[in-house]
């Protein structure tokens, strides 16, 4: 993909000039090697595929400030690179929302609706949820930021830095609680095993046949996150009225979409069978895209498998744009997305676990490939590492 192979330029350049101890030679070979342009109002310089602010200090470690929060924001939505040149070395740290700990200076009145402060090189965080933030990690640690992005990053921010008592709360599992989560992979195999995952399957098939043409028009959509919302809407919701509504405006080519909202609960489509209670979460991933889909708020999760007939599904929607949709059904615990489960700790705040996501070429080829395979002993670990959080 291009802006993959950009990176991986970007990042070779500035490796390869290790020793330079020039920040401003620096700065011209970047921007005369990829035609970046330096913001009127700021030391960033940015082009399409990322933004990068360059600094110095004698070793690894910084304080200085970097940026306001008020302008991160405006290149949240791409790789935002700090290069800090050492007399050694050039590191390359992402310094987007997500791998920032907290705003430090004239931070006291931010708040979720007023954007304040600015954060230093000491907020940057050198290690995220045990991936190192340096250059070779940089596509890997940006499809996660991605997810979440800066909205999803403010409320957090605003706790960290201003020490704000946090809302919600962790679910406590008693010990019937506790018996039935760690219960729930050998349950999940009975159901993938069964009839019923085939009547689930079929019955969200029909809306993705249904609305085929739709979910083709709403993948052109550019934000990721109205772009999600919206195809599982058409296959997932339940306001026929409402979707007619978001079907004429993607077929009128509008530019704005009927304002409508998304329930917080676990999943998106939910049903009984005689056995179990299925809840099945509708994501959608683009299969040209090298990006990771939110997952699940892992206390939420738990709260939901502590029943002793649930089981959590995940229907993924693979488009390809313009042209084909595929479908896989699988259970949150398939061998290969449980490998690709990324617990957020670091995003949570103080009053929960986190949340988690599935990295992306993990999804991409459950859909090319589909496979129900669970391994009943390594979910078990999973849950217990979750409930011990």
């Amino acid at each position: 993909m291009a802006e993959v192979q950009v990176l991986e330029s970007l990042v070779q350049l500035i490796h390869d000039l290790d020793g330079i101890n020039d920040q401003r030679g620096l700065v011209k070979l970047v921007s005369e090697a990829f035609g970046t342009t330096k913001a009127k109002d700021c030391s960033v310089y940015s082009c399409a595929d990322f933004a990068i602010r360059f600094s110095s200090s004698a070793g690894r470690h910084f304080g200085d400030t970097v940026l306001s929060l008020s302008n991160l924001r405006r290149y949240d939505d791409r790789p935002f690179i700090v290069c800090l040149v050492t007399p050694a070395r050039n590191y390359c740290l992402l310094a987007n929302t997500t791998f920032l700990k907290k705003i430090s200076h004239s931070s006291q009145e931010l708040r979720v609706n007023r954007i304040r402060g600015s954060f230093t090189g000491a907020d940057i965080v050198w290690d995220f949820e045990g991936i190192e933030n340096s250059a070779g990690n940089i596509v890997r640690l940006f499809a996660i930021h991605a997810a979440i992005g800066f909205e999803g990053n403010l409320a957090r921010l605003v706790e960290a830095t201003n020490n704000i008592s946090p809302s919600g709360a962790k679910f406590e599992a008693g010990n019937t609680a506790r018996k039935h989560i760690l219960a729930a992979p050998s349950r999940a195999m009975r159901f993938v095993a069964s009839p019923d995952i085939k009547t689930l399957k079929g019955a969200l098939d029909r809306k993705v046949a249904r609305y085929r043409k739709e979910i083709l028009l709403a993948a052109l959509i550019e934000n990721v996150n109205v772009r999600g919302r919206v195809i599982e809407y058409l296959i997932a919701g339940d306001d026929d009225v409402l979707r007619e509504r978001l079907i004429e405006a993607l077929k009128s080519g509008a530019h704005g979409l009927p304002a409508f909202k998304t329930d917080n609960t676990l999943g998106d489509y939910q049903r009984q069978f005689d056995k179990f209670d299925a809840e099945t979460d509708v994501k959608a991933k683009i299969m040209i895209l090298n990006s990771n889909l939110k997952a699940y708020n892992l206390d939420k999760m738990l709260e939901f498998l502590a029943g002793n007939r649930s089981v959590f599904m995940v229907y993924f929607v693979g488009i390809h744009p313009g042209t084909r949709v595929k479908t896989v059904l699988v259970s949150m615990f398939q061998k290969d997305l449980l490998q690709g489960t990324i617990l957020l700790r670091h995003w949570a705040g103080r009053n929960s676990r986190g949340v988690a996501q599935f990295e992306g070429q993990v999804v991409d080829a459950l859909i090319d490939r589909p496979s129900a395979e669970i391994d009943v002993d390594k979910a078990r670990d999973f849950l217990t590492r979750i409930l011990a959080l």
